[in-house]
C-alpha cells in the first residue's frame, strides 16, 4: 500500500494507555500546571472503546498513591466502595485446606485498611478527573507506531489507520492514522505493552537485567447468594490446582451488590506444554472451599490479563530519549502483594512531576532523569526493594519458596543481604512434550466450570472481523514444524480465549488464528516458546468491553 499522507496534531505530552499510570500522570501534569499557572498541553491515547474497557485487575486497592494523588478522593466520588474486613490465606490441597493465621502472615499479604474495587470503575473515573483538568482523551484510538526524530529521540506516536480490509487494502471504509507529536511521550500500555516493547528494545533498556517473568491472571465476576456473600472479605490461596513446581494462587473478594470477583493467576514460567491456564482456573472453582461461596449464583463476566511479577532485578531502565516507562509497562507490579493499580498511580506522578520542569523549562526530547532519580527516593522503590527477592524464592517450589520467603520478610523485613536472580525467560522453560505428562481436564458442567468460548461471549469482545489478523507470526511454518511437533501445540492451550487452534486441512496440519476472540491478555507474545508470535494492535476500539472488571 502506498504511503499515505497523515494529519499530525502537536502537545507538550502524549501518554499512551488510559490506565491508572497514563491518567494519573495526566492529571498530576495538569494539577501542576494549574498551581504554577503554566499551560501544559497534554493528551491521552486509549486502545479500547472507552476508558476501562480494557482494564482487568482483582482487585484490592491501597488507595496510598491515590491519597498522594486527590486527598480528597472520598468526597470526589471515587469508587472505592468496600474496605476490606477480613482477611483469609489458604494452602489448598485437592479437597483441603490449611488456614494460615492473619497473625503469621508477612506484612506484604495483609490488607488492613485497603479497599476492593473494581479497577476498571475506579479507572473511568480517573478519566472523568482527567477531563475536568483539560486532558484530552481519544478512546477508540490505538497507538500503532512509534515516531522518532532526526537525533533518534521519541517525537510521539501514530495511530493506526482504519478500514483497511484482511487483504491490507484500504475498504471504503477506510480512515488514515493520526499522528501525535510531543515534547515528551510517557508509554502506559499495561503489561507487555506493544510499543513499550519495542522502545525497551530498540534503546536496550533492559541491558544488564534478568529476564522479566509474567503470569496469566483469569477472573469471573459472580453475583452469589446473600447469605454466603461477606462484604470485604479477601480470600487468596496457594498450592491446588497447581503443582509444587508452578507458581501461581486463587483469588476470592467480595465486594458490593452481592458480587464476588474470583480467579487466578498462574506464572507463565510453567515447563509442561499441556498446561492449561483455563482449565486450571476452571478446576480451582470446584474445590470443595470456593465451591461453596458460588453454588446457586450466577457468573456475569469474564476476562484475562497478562500480569507482570519481575520484580527490581528485571526493572528496564525507565527513561529514554523523549520519554519514559510508566506503570506495568515498566514492569512495576509488586508480586508478593498482588498489587499494581498503587504502583501505577505512583509512577505516573513520578514521571509527571520530571516532565512538567522538563516542559517548563523549554526542554524536549532528552531523557527525564529526574524520574528515575525521584522513583529510586520514593516509598515505592522501596517497597519493591523489600520484594525483589520473592519470585525468585518461588521458582524453587512453592513449599520451600514460601518458608524462605516468609524468612526474608519476617526476619530481615526484606532487606537480607543478598539479591537473588534468574536467567532464563519464561518461553525458554517450556520442556518437550514427549518429557511431559499430559493432563487431562473434565468437561465443564455449565454451571460452575465452563468452555472458553462461552466465556469470551461475557467479555464483550468484538473485532472488525475484515482486518489484518493483529496477531502476526515471523514465520508460518514454525507452528506446526516446531510448536506442534516438539511442544504439542502449546498455543492451543496458553490462550485463554480460544483463539488459536490446530485443525487438518487437506489431510495436513494447520494453525488457525481466531482473532475475533482476542481478549489482548498477551500472553501468546509471551509464551510462545519460539517467539513467533507478535501481538500487534488492531483496530481502535476491538477488543474487550469490560463493564465492572
Amino acid at each position: 500500500m502506498q504511503q499515505i499522507e497523515r494529519e499530525a496534531m502537536e502537545y507538550d505530552v502524549v501518554i499512551v494507555g488510559g490506565g491508572p499510570a497514563g491518567l494519573a500522570a495526566a492529571i498530576r501534569i495538569k494539577q501542576l500546571a494549574a498551581e504554577k499557572g503554566a499551560e501544559v498541553s497534554v493528551c491521552v491515547l486509549e486502545k479500547g472503546s472507552e476508558i476501562g474497557a480494557h482494564i482487568l485487575s482483582g482487585a484490592v486497592m491501597d488507595p496510598i498513591a491515590l491519597t498522594e494523588l486527590f486527598p480528597d478522593w472520598k468526597e470526589r466520588g471515587a469508587p472505592l466502595n468496600t474496605p476490606v474486613t477480613e482477611d483469609r490465606f489458604y494452602i489448598l490441597t485437592e479437597k483441603g485446606a490449611l488456614y494460615n493465621p492473619h497473625w503469621l502472615l508477612p506484612k506484604c499479604f495483609v490488607n488492613d485498611g485497603y479497599y476492593i474495587v473494581s479497577l476498571a470503575n475506579v479507572v473511568r473515573w480517573l478519566g472523568q478527573q482527567a477531563e475536568a483538568l483539560g486532558v484530552e482523551i481519544f478512546p477508540g484510538f490505538a497507538a500503532a507506531e512509534v515516531l522518532y526524530d532526526d537525533n533518534g529521540a521519541v517525537r510521539g506516536v501514530a495511530t493506526g489507520n482504519m478500514g483497511i480490509g484482511r487483504d491490507g487494502q484500504p475498504t471504503a471504509n477506510f480512515q488514515p492514522g493520526v499522528e501525535l507529536h510531543g515534547r515528551y511521550t510517557l508509554f502506559a500500555e499495561g503489561a507487555r505493552g506493544h510499543l513499550g516493547k519495542q522502545v525497551i528494545a530498540r534503546f536496550a533498556l533492559d541491558a544488564g537485567r534478568d529476564p522479566q517473568t509474567w503470569g496469566i491472571g483469569i477472573k469471573e465476576v459472580w453475583e452469589i447468594d446473600p447469605a454466603k456473600h461477606v462484604p470485604g472479605l479477601v480470600l487468596h490461596s496457594a498450592g491446588w490446582p497447581l503443582d509444587n513446581a508452578t507458581y501461581g494462587g486463587g483469588f476470592m473478594y467480595h465486594f458490593e451488590n452481592h458480587q464476588v470477583s474470583i480467579g487466578l493467576v498462574v506464572g507463565l514460567g510453567y515447563s509442561n506444554p499441556y498446561l492449561e491456564p483455563f482449565q486450571e482456573f476452571q478446576r480451582y472453582k470446584t474445590h470443595p472451599m470456593i465451591r461453596a461461596f458460588l453454588e446457586g449464583g450466577k457468573r456475569v463476566a469474564y476476562g484475562a490479563r497478562a500480569i507482570n511479577a519481575s520484580g527490581l532485578q528485571s526493572l528496564p531502565k525507565l527513561v529514554f530519549p523523549g520519554g519514559a516507562l510508566i506503570g506495568c509497562d515498566a514492569g512495576l507490579l509488586n508480586a508478593p502483594r498482588i498489587k499494581g493499580s498503587h504502583a501505577a498511580i505512583k509512577s505516573g506522578m513520578l514521571a509527571a512531576e520530571a516532565v512538567f520542569e522538563a516542559v517548563t523549562a523549554g526542554r524536549r526530547g532528552d531523557e527525564l532523569t529526574a524520574y528515575p532519580a525521584a522513583f529510586e527516593k520514593s516509598w515505592l522503590y522501596d517497597e519493591l526493594y523489600r520484594a525483589r527477592n520473592f519470585k525468585p524464592y518461588l521458582d524453587k517450589g512453592l513449599v520451600p519458596g514460601a518458608l524462605l520467603f516468609g524468612i526474608d520478610q519476617i526476619v530481615f523485613r526484606g532487606r537480607a543481604p543478598w539479591t537473588l536472580h534468574r536467567r532464563l525467560a519464561d518461553h525458554e522453560k517450556l520442556r518437550p512434550a514427549a518429557e511431559c505428562t499430559p493432563i487431562e481436564y473434565p468437561k465443564p458442567d455449565g454451571k460452575l466450570t465452563f468452555d472458553k468460548l462461552s466465556s469470551v461471549f461475557l467479555s464483550n469482545t468484538n473485532h472488525e472481523e475484515n482486518q489484518p489478523p493483529h496477531l502476526t507470526l515471523k514465520d508460518p511454518n514454525v507452528p506446526v514444524a516446531t510448536n506442534l511437533a516438539r511442544y504439542a501445540g502449546p498455543e492451543s492451550r496458553y490462550c485463554p480465549a480460544g483463539v488459536y487452534e490446530f485443525v487438518k486441512v487437506d489431510g495436513e496440519d494447520r494453525l488457525q488464528i481466531n482473532f475475533q476472540n482476542c481478549v489482548h491478555c498477551k500472553t501468546c507474545d509471551i509464551k510462545d516458546p519460539t517467539q513467533n508470535i507478535v501481538w500487534v494492535v488492531p483496530e481502535g476500539g476491538g477488543g474487550p468491553n469490560y463493564t465492572n472488571m
